[in-house]
This record gives structure tokens, sequence and C-alpha cells, in this order.
């Protein structure tokens, strides 16, 4: 009955949901591409085997890799359908996969529309990255006996409450889950008190994520390019940070020091560039070229060179968390051997940070003035930052292993 009165609200919704599709559209027209397929219509041609994953946007679908390496090699007679919900997600996709995937967009939660997806693909079984649980579609694959497993499983305590609240709706859906693989002891405790009914605890993906050769390289000859400058970069900032981030850099204050700002969101570079221009700063953007000797801002309007900034970096500031808006993920920058930064709202990813902080690869600042006295003094302290680095990538290694945690886990499910 509370799926039910769901899919009545989702109904309900459909001209919003359409308005803030042709709203979205506006900013990135790929919005307004593939709208089919968001109602279960695919021009594709299913392949006869399929693997179905499901990462929501960029960072899951970057998270995926080792996974969907490890499955591809385990299953080699099946074809990977690679959902998301996101243009961005769909580029990275291809970006990262090419033709070794098969890049289509997730439909909305309709009954109808999650119908016609497993129609016209017949997977074999589906992995859902991090917390992509959809009543729904999960209530269509339980009447195919279709299993699912959630992966790279992760749930904040803030999230737990929200779904605590619609447990009606919930509950039978994190039941029907065929197993899940947490990253932690927390997130399993949480899933688990939600009707999650085989929880295991995996690791997280990432660690094993291995920064791309290329972008490495590429930020090597960035940093010999700019010719021992003092380098601070804040990685994946978010609405509002930016602001507190310049006001920062400007009581720093380092003679010939350049800072690097990475939005999170690509549709927000061209805001960015002019509120740093209009904030007084000689800014050059990544698409015009490298900055040079005299330019005091670096805006990284480029998608997929992250592992790039992180190796040019002396330090990175981790967005998303001097607002409490629950951070970023610091895992890539640790690989990338980068010290870490990070504000006081670290809750989306918590117990990675908590972690990264225990081995001394992060350090928590509690505000922007706190961050400018830190990014002063750490700028000016090579044998912190050498300690630092070394003990980002100590971290880094330290936590590998998901992946084949997560493939014992798939076979166990497949063959009980």
């Amino acid at each position: 009955m509370a799926r039910f009165f769901y899919t009545l609200l989702l109904v309900a919704l459909a001209p919003l949901i359409a308005l803030r599709l042709l709203w979205r559209g506006r900013r990135q027209p790929e919005y307004l591409r593939n709208v089919g397929e968001r109602l279960g219509y695919y021009r594709q041609a299913a392949p006869a085997r399929v693997i179905w994953v499901h990462a929501v946007s960029v960072g899951e679908t970057r998270a995926a890799q080792p996974l969907i390496d490890a499955v591809q090699a385990g299953w080699p007679d099946h074809r990977i359908v690679l959902t998301g919900m996101t243009p961005t997600g769909r580029a990275t996709a291809i970006e990262v996969y090419g033709e070794r995937v098969t890049p289509v967009y997730l439909p909305y939660d309709y009954p109808w529309a999650v119908d016609r997806f497993f129609r016209h693909f017949s997977p074999a079984f589906g992995l859902l990255m991090e917390t992509e649980v959809w009543p729904n579609l999960l209530a269509a694959a339980a009447r195919r006996n279709l299993p699912v497993l959630l992966v790279n499983a992760r749930l904040s305590e803030r999230s737990a409450r929200g779904y605590g609240r619609v447990g009606a709706l919930a509950r039978p859906a994190f039941a029907s889950l065929a197993a899940v693989a947490a990253q932690t002891a927390g997130d399993a405790a949480r899933l688990a008190a939600l009707g999650a009914s085989h929880v295991e605890i995996c690791g997280n993906l990432k660690f094993d994520v291995a920064p791309p050769a290329a972008a490495v390289a590429l930020g090597k000859s960035w940093r010999e390019a700019l010719g021992g400058r003092r380098i601070w970069v804040a990685a994946s900032t978010r609405e509002g940070e930016e602001a507190l981030l310049l006001a920062a850099w400007r009581r720093v204050a380092l003679p010939g020091a350049l800072l690097v700002v990475v939005p999170r969101h690509p549709q927000r570079f061209d805001e960015v560039a002019a509120l740093i221009k209009n904030d007084g700063w000689r800014i050059v953007r990544r698409s015009d070229g490298l900055a040079g000797p005299d330019d005091e801002v670096w805006l990284g309007d480029s998608m997929g060179e992250m592992a790039a900034y992180y190796t040019l970096a002396d330090l990175a500031f981790i967005g998303g968390s001097l607002l409490p808006l629950g951070g970023q993920n610091l895992i890539e920058a640790a690989a990338c051997g980068c010290p870490v930064l990070v504000g006081p709202h670290t809750f989306n990813f918590l117990q990675a940070t908590d972690d990264a902080i225990a081995s001394a690869a992060a350090m928590r600042v509690a505000d922007a003035t706190e961050l400018a006295a830190v990014v002063t003094r750490m700028l000016g302290d090579a044998d912190e930052l050498g300690k630092m680095r070394a003990a980002a990538l100590g971290f880094a290694k330290a936590h590998r292993g998901a992946t084949a945690r997560t493939v014992a886990l798939i076979r166990s499910v497949l063959t009980s």
C-alpha cells in the first residue's frame, strides 16, 4: 500500500519532473537528449547476455571502475549495461570505459518504465552503487527473481533517519536486496536496521581505483611548468564556498603562491569564473591554458582531470565541507599522495575522513579563518607536507581490497 501511494505521488509530480528536466536542459542541453530512456524506451539493441550496473553520476561511475573490470573478467560472456541519471555521468562512462559498456539512463521509478527497462535488457543480475534504492525498481526486480546487490554501500545517520521516516516504503525495498556490500561497520548496521538481510562489510571500492597514469603525468608536467610555485587546490567546491575560500586565500598572501579552484559541478564553471574575477583576482581558466607567473587563481574548468590537480598540488582542500553539505570523498587525493584539509561538515564520507585524519593523512579545520592559518603554515613547512604526503599514500594502500571482497559476495549470492 505504501508503494501504491508513492507511485501516485510520482504520477502527480510528473509535470514538475518534466519542468525540472527542461530547466536543467537550459543550462545543460544534454539533459534533453535521450529523454525516452528516462521512461524506459531504448533505441539500442539489447546484448544477448547482460549484467546491469547502476552508477547515478560521475563519482559513482568512476568508483565502479575496479568492480566493472573485475566483473568483466569474471563474466566475460556478458555485456555490462551501465545506467546513470546525469549527462555528466554518461559522458564519464564513455570516457572511462569506451566501448566496453553500454551507457544508458535508468528510467524514473514508475512501475511501467522500470518494467520496460527489465523487459528490454533482461539482465542476469544487477549491482547498485552506494545508495541507489528505488522501491518500484526493486519490486520489479523481485518479481523477476532478479538478484540485485547494493555495492559500495554507504548510508549516513542523517539518510538513515530519512529512510526511517518512510519505513513502510523503505523497508520492503531494502529487504528485497539479495545482498549488501557495505563500506563500513556503521553503514552495515544502519542498512541492516532498515531491513537489509544479507549485509557484509567489504570496504570502499574507491581505494582500489588507481589514479590514471596519464592524469598523473599531466599533473607533473603542470608542476614543472609552473616553476616551483606553492600550490593549494580547492577541489570539488560547492555553491557558497568559493567566496569563503577566496577570503581565506586573501589572508594567506604568500608571494608567488597559486590557488587552483575546481568546482564540483561543471554547470557552475562560468559562475565561479565571474565570482573570482569580480573579487579582484588575476584568473586564468584551464580551458584557456596554464596559469602564468602573474596569475593568482587558476580555475579548473575541466572534467576527468582531478588526479592531475591533486598531483600538481602541495595541499588540497576537499569541498562541500566548509558549509553543511556533507563533504566530498578524499580518497582520490590520498591515492595521489596529496595532503588534505577538510572543513567541519563531512557526514557523507565520515568514516573515510575520520580514518584519514587518524592516519595523519588529513587535517580538519573549523572554518575559513582557521583554514587560512593552516594553509599559510603548511605551505611554508616542507617537512610537514612531506610527512602528510607519505601518510596519505600509506592510508590509501592500507584500505585496498574491497573489489575482491565484493566479487566474492556476488558469487556467493549467485551460487546460493
